[in-house]
Formats: structure tokens, sequence, C-alpha cells
């Protein structure tokens, strides 16, 4: 079953156009990381998703509904953390996961989420004295409320420090592994690339780019890093491996050999070092990371429309 299904959805405000006949499809069960740089159009996408905002043009579905027609249905079944998150000051951290459960009219215990958000102890502070990642923890906890089918999460690692973070990685892996569709929108790509099985680029309200980290890798043709660990290494072995065809860069540190180079490349490397008479002791490649995919992709979409002005997102 498909959770999420946009078909030729555009939304223009004014003269601004924000999403531009997108096509997007997340299939049920799977982690979707949907990124864009500042202006992309991430947030009006989710807003069309649950029919904050209607598009001008084109289709939105959401776990088999209409997002026009049928919006409350897809509300009592999704699981919401919207950027910015905005709490009742006045209202405590139980209060605040008490009204999440009687608004869903489950029977969830609001304490027990609040001790799997990393908020046991606060749960009688006002959530107006909470910090910020504090009041991260408290949304994504409203966002748990009734094991939901699909997950929308908007920037969810905001205001969180690193244990922070990587806490929320572990919970959307556990909803995962429930049977829970997650589509994941962060500027933080390290956070993406832990979590999600695809990734959707999102640039001038157009989908630049959407597959597996690893096709996405393939498809640009992002080079390796190589680190050789060798006992020594001469001038010679150095020179051997710099003229290898697919060989960008060579550096050395103590005993460490670094080399940029194409997957390809990488078995040659290590030969010609051993040829010259270098022994190797160890090796490890790094692949590019989703950082510098990123940049490759929007980059070069930059250079093709001559950097036009960003859409309002």
């Amino acid at each position: 079953m498909t959770a999420i299904e946009v078909r030729g959805a555009t939304k223009r405000y004014g003269d601004v156009t924000a999403v531009s006949d997108l096509d997007l499809t997340v299939e049920e069960g799977e982690v979707y990381g949907f990124l864009g740089p500042n202006g992309a159009g991430k947030s009006t996408t989710i807003d069309m998703l649950l029919d904050f905002v209607r598009p001008t043009a084109g289709e939105v579905t959401v776990l088999g509904h209409s997002a026009r027609e049928e919006s409350v249905a897809i509300r009592e079944r999704a699981g919401v953390l919207p950027e910015a998150f905005g709490v009742y000051s006045r209202l405590t951290g139980r209060q605040h996961l008490e009204f999440a459960v009687e608004s869903k009219e489950v029977d969830d215990d609001p304490d027990a989420i609040l001790e799997r958000v990393g908020l046991a102890g606060e749960e009688d502070r006002r959530a107006g004295d909470y910090s910020k990642g504090m009041r991260q923890r408290l949304a994504l906890g409203m966002a748990l409320v009734g094991e939901p089918d699909l997950l929308i999460l908007d920037e969810p690692s905001t205001g969180l420090d690193p244990n922070g973070a990587r806490e929320m990685r572990t919970i959307v892996s556990e909803e995962n592994e429930r049977g829970a569709t997650v589509f994941f929108s962060s500027h933080i790509l390290g956070q993406v690339e832990a979590v999600c099985d695809r990734v959707g680029i999102l640039r001038e309200g157009s989908l630049v780019a959407e597959d597996s980290v690893e096709g996405l890798r393939e498809a640009v043709g992002t080079e390796s890093t190589l680190h050789v660990t060798v006992e020594s290494v001469d001038e010679d072995a150095l020179e051997a491996v710099r003229t290898l065809d697919g060989v960008s860069r060579v550096r050395v540190d103590g005993t460490t050999v670094t080399v940029g180079c194409d997957d390809s490349a990488k078995t040659r490397v290590i030969g010609a070092l051993e040829e010259e008479g270098t022994s190797v002791v160890d090796f490890e490649t790094q692949e590019a990371s989703l950082e510098e995919l990123f940049v490759a992709y929007t980059e070069e979409v930059d250079d093709e429309a001559g950097g036009g002005e960003e859409a309002a997102s």
C-alpha cells in the first residue's frame, strides 16, 4: 500500500511558486527522508499532506484518503511533529499528553510516553518552563499517541543535544519496526542518513533526486575516501598511486595514506602500494556523506538554473 502519493502538486502564493508539479510516493513501512535547503518547499509540502494548505493544482493522497476531502481521517491515523511547535505555557507536560490522548480517544499512558521521550520527572512542570529541547521531546511524545500509522516529523531534532538526537533516532527506528511509515524532514543530514530507507531532495519546489543514499551516491558519481594504514611509505609508492586512473588526491599523515578515488580504483590503489614494496597493515573506505551528495545535487541545479531566487517554504 502507498502511504503518501502526491501527483502534480503545485502551490503558488501570488507570484511565488512554493511547490512546482511535485510527484512523490512513499510506500507503507518506509522511513523517507525529505531534504532541501531553506525555502525549498518542504514545509509547504507537509502542509499539503495535512490539508493545512491546499494545492493550487494536483492531488494529494495520504493513507488512502484524499487530503482535500478526508483530512480528518488522515489526522486520526497520523502523528505529527510540526516545525516550531508551540506549547501551552500554563499546562504541564502530562496535561499536554492527556489532551492528545483524549483528542485521539485512545487509552495510552501519558507518563509512559513522557518517560519514553526522556521527560520522566518533568511531567508536572509547566511546559512554559521547559527548555527548547524539552519542548521538542514533548512534541514528539504527542506525535506518538495512539500508535499512528504515519509519523510526519518536521525538523524533529531541533533543539536537541547529541544524546537527545540519538534517542529520537532510536524512537523513529522503533516506530518503524512497529509498522509505522515515517516521513522525516530535516536539514541535519546525518540524522536522515542514519535512519532513512529512501531520500528525496527538493530544490526550488521540485524533486531533483530520489533514491536510497547508496543509489544517490552511485548516480552522482561522488568518490570515496580510502584510508590505508601502512608500516612505511616512500615517494615512489605515492607517485604510483597518484598516476592511477580514478585517483583524485593522495595525502600522507604518519603511517596513514588517504586516497580520494572512484570505487573502481580501490583495489588498484592497494595493489600499487604493495607492488612498490609498501606493507599494507589495514584499510577502510569512507563513502561520500549525504551532505556531500546533497551539495552535489543542489549545486548542480543551481548551475543549471543560473542561481535563481528560492521559493518560499
